[in-house]
C-alpha cells in the first residue's frame, strides 16, 4: 500500500482556496505590480495541482478583501487568467479549467513533490539530438578582440565614416518597402556587385542569377549541405581544417571523413575514391586553413576531374584569399574547368568586418535553375541595408581601395610577426605558409601540448589558437598556434612572442 504524502495544511488549501491565496503580496521598491503577483500565484497554484479541475476560485471581492488589493486588481487577473486558459467564467462564477489528462498527471507528480521531495518519482531525463555530441566547443565566447586572434581583421582601420555615407545614401534612396523582406537569394544589386568583382578579381564563372547571399561563409556552407546531401552521405573534410564546416557537415547528419593536407595542399588517394566515394568535399585550395598550404594547380584539376566522375561536389572556401602578400591572389578554381562541380562560398567577414555577416555562395550552372526555387523557400530576405550598402561600396572603389590599404597593412604586420617569431618565440618551431591572409601557424614539437600553452596565454589576455583543435584525430605534427595578426599592431608582437616563449617553456614537461 503507497502512503499518502498529503499534508492537512495540503488538504486544506485544496477545499478552501482563500486559505491557499490569501497569504500578503509583496509591496515597496522592486516588488512586481500586485495583479502580476496575483496572476503567477494562481498559474502556480493550478499547475501544481493545488487548485483541482473544476475547483471554484474565491469571487473577486472576497479574494480583494483578503489580499487588501482593489478588486479591480482581481478582476484582472481573472481576465489574463480566463485568456490563457488557466481559467473558465460563466455565471456560476470562475472555476479552473480542466487540464488533459497528461497534465494533471504532472500537476499531481508536482503536488507530490512540494509535499514531500523525497518520495516523489525522479522526472526522466531530456535527450538532446545525438549530433550535438559531435560539435564540439573549441573557443572562448567572445574572445575576437584579444590580440593574436586568428581571422579577425583590423578593426581599427576600417573606413567607418565612408561605410556611414554609404549607408545613408542607400537609407535615403531606399523606398519604404526595403524595410520588409528582400528577395530570398539577396538584393539584385549586391549579387550583380558580387558577380562583377569576381569575375575581374578572382577568376569566378559567374553571373548573378546563380549568386545567393547568406549569413556569412557558414550560412553558405549550411546551404550546400542542405542542398546537396542527405543525412549519412559522406563528407570530406581537410585535416586540419576550418571547425565551421565541421559543424556544418555534423549539423546535417553526414559521415564526416578527415582528409590529411600536406605542404601542396588536400591529398587524396585513390583507395580513398573507392573506399569512402564522397558527396561533399570542402576545401580552401588558394589558403588552406589553417595550414597556409596552396592546393597544387596538378591537384586541383585532378580534384575536379575525380568529383566530376564520382558524382561529388566540391565547396570551395575562397574566404581571406583576397590578402594576397606575395604577387596577384590566386585565381580560384572553379574557374579552371568549364562547368566545373564547384560551389564557390565567400564571405566579407575578414574584407570588411564580422558583424556584417554578409557571406555569400556561387551555384554550378548544372544544379542553378532547379535550386533557386528551393532556396526561395527555404531562405527570407533580409539585411536590406547592408546588402544595399555593400553594393554601393564596391561599384563606388570603395571596396578595393580599402582591400589595398588592408593588403598592405597586413603586409607589413606579418613581416613583423615573423621577425618576433624568429627573436624571441626561444623554441624550436616551424612557421607554415603565410602567402596570404590574417594568420600564421606556428607548428611546435610534439612535447609542447598547444591547449596548455593556449590555456595560459588566454589567462593574459591573449588568444593564439590551438593546432590540434583543428584536427578531428590530432596527430604529431598538428601540434602549434595558429596566430592571428590582422588585429594586432606590430609594435606588440615582440612583447606579446616572448610571453608565448615563456608559456611554451613551462607547458614543456
Amino acid at each position: 500500500m503507497i502512503k499518502s504524502t498529503t499534508t492537512p495544511e495540503f488538504n486544506r488549501a485544496m477545499t478552501d482556496p482563500v486559505a491557499l491565496l490569501s497569504s500578503p503580496l509583496a509591496r515597496g521598491p522592486g516588488a512586481l505590480p500586485r495583479q502580476r503577483q496575483l496572476i503567477q500565484r494562481l498559474k502556480q497554484a493550478i499547475l501544481a495541482g493545488q487548485l483541482p479541475a473544476g475547483g471554484k476560485l474565491p469571487a473577486s471581492r472576497v479574494l480583494a478583501d483578503e489580499l487588501a488589493i482593489s478588486r479591480n486588481t482581481v478582476l484582472i487577473a481573472y481576465e489574463q487568467l480566463t485568456a490563457e486558459g488557466y481559467v473558465i467564467a460563466d455565471r456560476q462564477g470562475t472555476r479552473v479549467a480542466p487540464l488533459s489528462a497528461a497534465a494533471a498527471s504532472a500537476a499531481k507528480q508536482a503536488a507530490r513533490q512540494a509535499a514531500d521531495l523525497a518520495g516523489a518519482a525522479a522526472a526522466p531525463a531530456l535527450r538532446t539530438a545525438a549530433r550535438l555530441a559531435r560539435i564540439v566547443a573549441t573557443r572562448a565566447p567572445n574572445d575576437g578582440s584579444l590580440p593574436l586572434t586568428p581571422g579577425t581583421p583590423a578593426l581599427t582601420q576600417f573606413p567607418i565614416n565612408a561605410w556611414r555615407r554609404a549607408q545613408d545614401r542607400a537609407l535615403q534612396a531606399a523606398p519604404a518597402a526595403t524595410l520588409g523582406y528582400g528577395p530570398p537569394v539577396g538584393e539584385p544589386a549586391l549579387r550583380e556587385a558580387i558577380a562583377q568583382y569576381l569575375r575581374v578579381s578572382r577568376g569566378v564563372n559567374c553571373d548573378a542569377s546563380r549568386i545567393v547571399i547568406t549569413e556569412g561563409a557558414q550560412g553558405a556552407l549550411a546551404l550546400c549541405v542542405q542542398l546537396l546531401t542527405n543525412p549519412g552521405d559522406t563528407a570530406w573534410l581537410e585535416e586540419p581544417g576550418y571547425r565551421g564546416a565541421k559543424s556544418a557537415f555534423h549539423a546535417g547528419d553526414l559521415n564526416v571523413v578527415a582528409m590529411r593536407v600536406d605542404a601542396d595542399g588536400l591529398v587524396i588517394r585513390e583507395d580513398d575514391w573507392r573506399a569512402r566515394p564522397p558527396r561533399l568535399i570542402q576545401t580552401t585550395p588558394t589558403h588552406q586553413y589553417p595550414t597556409g598550404a596552396v592546393l597544387s594547380l596538378a591537384r586541383r584539376l585532378d580534384l575536379l576531374e575525380r568529383a566530376r566522375r564520382a558524382g561529388a561536389w566540391i565547396i570551395e572556401d575562397d574566404y581571406d584569399s583576397e590578402f594576397r602578400h606575395q604577387g596577384e591572389p590566386i585565381a580560384a578554381m572553379q574557374g579552371l574547368l568549364p562547368d566545373a562541380p564547384v560551389l564557390y562560398v565567400g564571405t566579407f567577414s575578414k574584407t570588411m568586418f564580422p558583424a556584417l555577416r554578409l557571406g555569400f555562395l556561387v551555384l554550378p550552372e548544372a544544379i542553378a535553375a532547379s535550386a533557386m526555387p528551393s532556396i526561395t523557400e527555404m531562405l527570407r530576405g533580409g539585411h536590406r541595408l547592408e546588402q544595399l550598402t555593400m553594393a554601393a561600396f564596391i561599384d563606388n572603389g570603395q571596396f578595393s581601395r580599402h582591400l589595398g590599404r588592408m593588403r598592405r597593412l597586413y603586409r607589413d604586420r606579418q613581416a613583423a610577426l615573423r621577425e618576433a617569431l624568429a627573436r624571441h618565440l626561444g623554441i624550436d618551431h616551424d612557421v607554415l605558409g603565410g602567402h596570404s591572409g590574417l594568420h600564421l601557424t606556428v607548428r611546435l614539437p610534439p612535447d609542447v601540448p598547444d591547449r596548455a600553452i593556449v590555456e595560459q596565454a588566454r589567462r593574459l589576455g591573449m588568444n593564439p589558437n590551438a593546432l590540434s583543435t583543428f584536427a578531428i584525430a590530432p596527430q604529431p605534427q598538428d601540434n602549434g598556434l595558429v596566430i592571428g595578426y590582422g588585429n594586432t599592431s606590430a609594435d606588440r608582437f615582440p612583447a606579446l612572442v616572448r610571453q608565448l616563449g615563456k608559456l611554451a617553456a613551462a607547458a614543456r614537461p
